[in-house]
């Protein structure tokens, strides 16, 4: 069996291992980041407890439902301290799927307002 063998380097202690180091995150940050999660939740609960309809619905929603991700993201997934690009490579793809969604809803507005003033009421249905 091949033995190996530790360097040093005249400093009189062997290198620490290579890869065994982890860090370690205090269990009350994911404590607070849990309540948290289990605020947003009765948030988002409440807004259809109390009964809020319309754009303000949908918007409180999806803020709560953006939140939630972020925090879950960002702390349970450890992506907060991990490396700038891999943050964009994790984040950028999304970020640009929304902003070309965003460009094409005028499209589409434009396209069905064109099919309701050629063909009448019935293209809308």
């Amino acid at each position: 069996m091949a033995q190996a063998t530790v360097e040093t380097s005249g400093h009189g202690a062997a290198p620490a291992a290579v890869g065994t180091e982890h860090q370690q995150h205090p269990i009350r940050l994911y404590l607070v980041v849990w309540g948290l999660l289990f605020v947003l939740s009765v948030c988002s609960y409440m807004v259809d407890y109390l009964g809020v309809q319309g754009l303000w619905r949908w918007s409180l929603i999806i803020i709560f439902m953006l939140l939630k991700a972020g925090l879950i993201v960002a702390f349970f997934m450890h992506m907060a301290w991990e490396r700038l690009a891999l943050i964009y490579a994790i984040l950028l793809p999304p970020v640009a799927v929304l902003v070309f969604v965003a460009l094409m809803v005028p499209e589409a507005h434009y396209t069905l307002l064109t099919r309701l003033a050629f063909f009448g009421a019935a293209a809308g249905n």
